[in-house]
């Protein structure tokens, strides 16, 4: 163990990390806050390390719970078999590309169905299904109720084509253990496939996993190419196809290797109230409301699981960072793809929580460049999902930089002509903004913070120093520069 070729599950990932020196443990922890707050603590850090919880509070030892899995560029490099030792710039360089080509070849990586793994060293039929025999935190303060559903991935399949989806969708433990609600944004893949079965049948079967690669929270939570499957899609990153086993009840994949994995039915008519829980907005934005909620059929588990936690909250959170990396790389992927010319650069910001500010640079090449650039990017559907915020900047600007972004627009926006606003757009139950019982849409504004067209030539000169200068004084005196750029 301890090499990316041998990394197909949390624990050779686990080793790996651990290897690395990545990894942090804390013991004795509390399931009821007290792994949250933790958790919540260390994604403050400048890098923050993954955490293993043990010895959690009225659990017996080996029952872990793992947090801020990709909450560095080393580990999230690590998780998409780009290396072991990449920094934030050498992770983007090493992604340019890379999403526009695993979506084009996950056809050639279908899932690998076995009859057995890992995942079924433990099986529980619904008569004794309980959720709350492993340590489900309540991650925030006023969250209402447990939830084992955050770094999870559930999987659907379109009735008509079989075609899979995997989503990180927000799992509540219901009725003391033996259910678990389903919080699925009516916009997802995932909702799509739930009201078509429910129009065929009248039910819709679901599987989940709370513990995986965390690959598979990375392909779960960013948004994959319609009629691609997650798990090609992981495939493909991964070089070699993903081993799956069918469900005993409802015939839907579950990862072999999963350390927690169920499975059910959802009914129209089978809904708990579920919420209020801290979302990616950094708000309890979501309210509470009844959510589909799926009746365990089994439960499948490895000896001594380890639960993959990715809780949200204000940013950063636990997967704010993975979000913003993968996000702009798709991101940037799409804007080539469109035909669009001289992106230099994309980055959707943690503050933002990964979707509601983007920053987009380019080459100016022809008068309305930088506007079409922005409004591409705001409806792009790499994008389009509760988008706020696009800012386009010059090249010469470093869109990674809040400062620099706030920079440009402090000095290149003229606020009356450069701002454009587009209403009744792809919003989200958890905006903050929005009022209960109505519709989703959101609003967003294009920012065009690039010199004007007409001044490129005229406009003041930056006052800083060269590139080539800058690297050439650090060079020099790397003792005291060394870390500042």
């Amino acid at each position: 163990m301890g090499s990316l070729d041998d990394m197909d599950d949390l624990r050779s990932w686990l080793a790996l990390a651990e290897k690395l020196g990545e990894v942090r443990s804390i013991r004795g922890a509390h399931w009821d806050k007290e792994i949250g707050a933790a958790s919540e603590a260390n994604y403050r850090s400048a890098a923050p390390p993954a955490l293993v919880f043990d010895d959690i509070v009225g659990y017996p030892t080996g029952m872990r719970v793992l947090t801020a899995s990709m909450s560095n560029a080393r580990r999230l490099g690590m998780t998409l078999r780009l290396g072991t030792d990449l920094d934030d710039r050498a992770l983007i360089e090493a992604l340019r590309s890379k999403p526009g080509e695993w979506a084009a070849n996950a056809s050639r990586y279908p899932v690998n169905e076995v009859e057995t793994g890992p995942v079924k060293e433990n099986v529980t039929g619904p008569e004794a299904a309980d959720l709350l025999v492993f340590p489900v935190p309540q991650w925030h303060e006023a969250d209402g109720g447990r939830y084992i559903g955050t770094g999870c991935a559930v999987f659907t399949t379109d009735p008509e084509t079989g075609v899979l989806n995997a989503g990180a969708y927000r799992m509540q433990v219901q009725n003391g253990g033996r259910a678990a609600s389903v919080n699925i944004e009516a916009g997802k893949h995932g909702a799509a496939h739930v009201r078509e079965w429910f129009a065929r049948e009248g039910r819709a079967p679901v599987t989940a996993s709370f513990g995986h690669d965390p690959l598979l929270l990375v392909v779960a939570g960013t948004e994959v190419p319609a009629g691609v499957s997650e798990l090609e899609y992981a495939g493909a990153v991964r070089g070699r196809s993903v081993d799956v086993i069918r469900g005993e009840v409802t015939g839907l994949p579950v990862p072999a290797t999963a350390e927690i994995a169920v499975e059910g039915w959802l009914y129209p008519g089978r809904r708990e109230q579920e919420g209020p829980f801290g979302e990616w907005t950094g708000y309890y934005s979501g309210g509470t409301e009844p959510v589909l909620t799926m009746d365990i059929e089994r439960i499948y588990h490895r000896d001594d699981p380890i639960q993959l936690g990715a809780p949200p909250g204000k940013p950063p959170h636990d997967y704010s960072y993975m979000r913003s990396v993968m996000k702009s790389a798709m991101i940037q992927d799409a804007l080539i793809r469109s035909g669009l010319p001289g992106v230099e650069g994309v980055w959707a910001h943690e503050a933002g929580g990964g979707r509601q500010l983007l920053a987009v640079a380019v080459h100016q090449r022809y008068a309305g460049h930088a506007r079409q650039a922005g409004c591409l990017a705001a409806q792009i559907p790499a994008a389009a999902y509760m988008n706020k915020f696009v800012v386009v900047v010059d090249a010469d600007v470093n869109p990674r930089s809040l400062n620099d972004v706030v920079w440009a627009m402090c000095t290149r926006t003229d606020p009356v002509g450069d701002i454009e606003t587009m209403s009744r757009t792809w919003g989200s139950r958890v905006d903050p903004l929005r009022e209960q019982g109505v519709p989703p849409f959101n609003t967003r504004a294009v920012i065009d913070a690039c010199r004007p067209w007409q001044r490129l030539e005229s406009f003041p000169r930056v006052a800083e120093s060269s590139e080539e200068l800058l690297d050439r004084v650090t060079r020099r005196w790397p003792d005291v520069l060394g870390g500042i750029r």
